[in-house]
C-alpha cells in the first residue's frame, strides 16, 4: 500500500476530472510547473492555494491541510468541540496583544489562522503560534 501524500491526492483528483497540470493551474491561478512541483512533493502550497486546489478539485480541505502540514494534526482536538470552546482559544489568542507583537503576527497571518480555526477546533491559544511557525517555515509565500 502506497502512503497517501499531498501530491498523490492532488494528482488523483486532477486525473479523476481529466485535467492536465496546465488545466488545473489555470483554474487555481498558478503556473503548470508549480502544480508539477506540488504533485512531486518538491513544494508545499500556501494555504490560499491549498484552498483553491481543494475547491477546484472537490477535495476535503482538512485532509489537504493535514497532508500539507502533518505536524499540525496532533494539535487538533479529536473531539468536535463546541463553537464556544473554539472561540475561547481564538479569542484568547487574538486579545493577547503582547504575544502578537512579540511574534510579529501580521493581519494577513491572523486571517489565515482564523481560517484554520474554522477548519478544526484548536484547543489552546499557543497552538496558533505553532501553526503559524509551521506555515512560516514552509517558506512558500508564492501563489
Amino acid at each position: 500500500m502506497t502512503k497517501k501524500t499531498l501530491g498523490s491526492v492532488i494528482k488523483e483528483g486532477r486525473d479523476a476530472l481529466r485535467l492536465t497540470q496546465r488545466g488545473l493551474a489555470e483554474i487555481v491561478g498558478v503556473k503548470a510547473s508549480h502544480i508539477a512541483y506540488i504533485e512531486n512533493g518538491h513544494r508545499n502550497p500556501s494555504l490560499a492555494l491549498l484552498r483553491r486546489l481543494a475547491d477546484g478539485l472537490g477535495l476535503n480541505r482538512k485532509e489537504l491541510l493535514f497532508l500539507s502540514h502533518p505536524d499540525a494534526k496532533y494539535l487538533m482536538d479529536e473531539d468536535e468541540g463546541s463553537a464556544k470552546k473554539r472561540e475561547d482559544a481564538w479569542q484568547a489568542f487574538t486579545t493577547n496583544r503582547a504575544a502578537l507583537r512579540r511574534h510579529n503576527v501580521t493581519r494577513g497571518e491572523l486571517k489565515v489562522l482564523k481560517q484554520v480555526s474554522l477548519l478544526e477546533h484548536v484547543s489552546h491559544p499557543r497552538h496558533f503560534l505553532f501553526i503559524l511557525n509551521a506555515i512560516r517555515q514552509a517558506g512558500d509565500r508564492e501563489g
